[in-house]
């Protein structure tokens, strides 16, 4: 039957497409064959034509074969947004190798499960993080450790002596322009990156299509250690193409990527995305607003997705009125809700309507949007292209009518495979709706009678900060590791900034009471794990409220946060 949203469909797409039956690597590998001298990104005002991403992401996957890298093998691929993880990125693709993302803020502690996990025997960083992949490996059992690690500096990308690269800002100076030493690796090899491209190794032939494993991103749950999502070239592939044609995308296309791509939404919706179509991406290594005008008035960006506090803090630079918006035709975002005053302001001052979607890593990237034509604000928007969602109630799993709440079920062609080495929490994440496979988002959301879907609350234990997201029971299990904790429960509290941020409630060992402070307990956070989980708020009291059985009971501290 015909679901309310397609009354809202935009006229001019199909309502399902049909991908290519080809693997991710071939997208860069026509556009390369069609558009050689046309710039396919740019970095600090180096241009990279199609041409030069294929040859060095050719090379590279030469020197990983020779590496031992074999058909399924993961990889693991851990930098900031920069060319070079781009070209990694198509390289262990073209390897017919697996890529393991790696959030780049992530601590050693951290690092040894996305080692260990995807038992990965190569990893490709960048100079400021390599002794910290070091310290984690070094950490390891023998057979567990990394054999190989390759590592690239961010000046292998650009001339920071060259005219026309942007405002870089004075704190990136000291990160992006040091050349870092190469790190030792006991028992394993490092090579520098320019050493790995310089070679004339012959390519393996490529054996991955469609039904092979592409991706291995991680998320975490309600428990413990992150899970591995498998994603196909062909759910990637989907959502490629998916993003392209419904943001009216063209090979003339200029867009701007700043969200991160070692994330799911920049690495599909952008990056996949925009090598597909053969546009020109304009690359920024991390957020900063004034770089981000320089660049959208100079290089004429014409498409721009953002998580919306990085549209917030654009319109407050004091810089703001020098820059030229006019070349802005598409602009949207996720992550969190886009505040209406906000949304407002650029469709009166810029004519731009800002497109809200939603999606998880676990299908990769949107599983909704808004129709660019139609959006309505502070809206996850209708099912995408080839999906079909629902709300159900979470104990019955009988679909709910427009305006009751209950959880968003997911089917179509970007929803992941499974979890890694997880069969329980892959047959625990999928129901059996209606004779079809649906994903539980463990999201909780309401349609309205235009069979728009909205966010009212969550099922899952999570907190999103600015984006991001944090599960508490990975934080939790961090902070278990510091030799004072006795107990710790992570809650969220509001930020006007963040939206949310990161509170932990912490019962201290007796022996180190009045001996260790909210700070020491803060400092210690950020020196073993990813900045983003980091409590800005630590609460010490004697004791945290327990049920009957003995379990914490988070709700009772989270609801007391609200009241407060």
């Amino acid at each position: 039957m015909d679901r309310p949203h397609f009354k809202s469909w935009p006229r001019r797409l199909p309502r399902a497409l049909t991908p290519p039956a080809t693997s991710l690597w071939d997208n860069l590998a026509t556009s390369a064959r069609r558009y050689p001298d046309k710039p396919a990104v740019v970095f600090f005002g180096r241009v990279l034509p199609y041409a030069e991403v294929l040859r060095q992401a050719e090379r590279l996957a030469a020197r990983l074969h020779a590496l031992g890298v074999r058909k399924g093998d993961r990889v693991l691929l851990d930098m900031q947004n920069c060319p070079q993880l781009l070209i990694a990125h198509f390289a262990i693709l073209r390897a017919n190798a697996v890529v393991v993302p790696v959030n780049p803020m992530n601590r050693a502690e951290e690092l040894k499960h996305y080692i260990t996990d995807p038992d990965a025997r190569v990893a490709i960083t960048t100079g400021d993080l390599a002794a910290e992949i070091a310290k984690a490996n070094a950490q390891l059992p023998v057979g567990e450790r990394l054999a190989h690690l390759v590592v690239t500096q961010f000046t292998d990308a650009f001339d920071p002596q060259a005219p026309h690269t942007g405002p870089m800002p004075e704190a990136w100076k000291s990160w992006l322009l040091t050349r870092h030493p190469l790190p030792e690796l006991p028992g394993g090899q490092v090579l520098a990156w320019t050493d790995a491209l310089a070679n004339e190794l012959p390519l393996p032939p490529l054996e991955v299509g469609p039904q092979d494993l592409a991706v291995l991103p991680y998320t975490s749950g309600t428990t413990g250690n992150p899970k591995g999502c498998m994603h196909p070239h062909r759910s990637l592939m989907h959502n490629a193409l998916a993003s392209c044609f419904w943001g009216n995308a063209t090979p003339e296309a200029v867009t701007l990527l700043v969200v991160p791509m070692f994330h799911i939404t920049g690495m599909v919706s952008l990056m996949h995305a925009n090598i597909y179509i053969g546009a020109t991406i304009v690359m920024m290594p991390r957020w900063d607003r004034d770089l981000a005008g320089w660049l959208i008035s100079n290089w004429k960006v014409s498409t721009w997705t953002n998580i919306p506090t990085m549209v917030i803090d654009l319109l407050a630079s004091p810089n703001f009125p020098q820059y030229d918006l006019s070349s802005l035709q598409h602009i949207g975002g996720g992550g969190a809700a886009m505040p209406q005053a906000v949304a407002q302001r650029l469709q009166e001052q810029f004519g731009l309507r800002y497109v809200e979607g939603y999606g998880l890593t676990e299908t990769a990237a949107p599983s909704h949007s808004n129709p660019p034509d139609a959006p309505k604000q502070q809206c996850l928007g209708i099912p995408f292209l080839g999906c079909d969602a629902r709300v159900v109630d979470p104990e019955t799993l009988k679909e709910l009518p427009p305006g009751e709440q209950g959880e968003i079920i997911i089917h179509g062609p970007m929803v992941f495979d499974g979890y890694w080495k997880r069969p329980e929490a892959t047959q625990a994440a999928f129901i059996e709706f209606e004779g079809k496979r649906f994903f539980r988002s463990g999201d909780l959301g309401r349609t309205d009678e235009d069979g728009y879907f909205f966010l009212t609350d969550r099922l899952k234990r999570m907190i999103n900060a600015s984006g991001y997201k944090v599960w508490p029971a990975e934080v939790e299990a961090l902070m278990f590791r510091h030799p004072a904790i006795q107990e710790a429960c992570v809650i969220s509290a509001r930020d006007s900034y963040r939206g949310e941020t990161v509170k932990a409630v912490v019962v201290l060992r007796p022996a180190h009471r009045g001996q260790v402070s909210e700070e020491d307990i803060v400092q210690w956070c950020r020196e073993n794990m990813a900045v983003y989980k980091v409590p800005r708020i630590v609460q010490f009291v004697d004791a945290l409220p327990k049920s009957g059985s003995g379990k914490v009971m988070w709700r009772a501290l989270q609801e007391a946060e609200a009241r407060a």
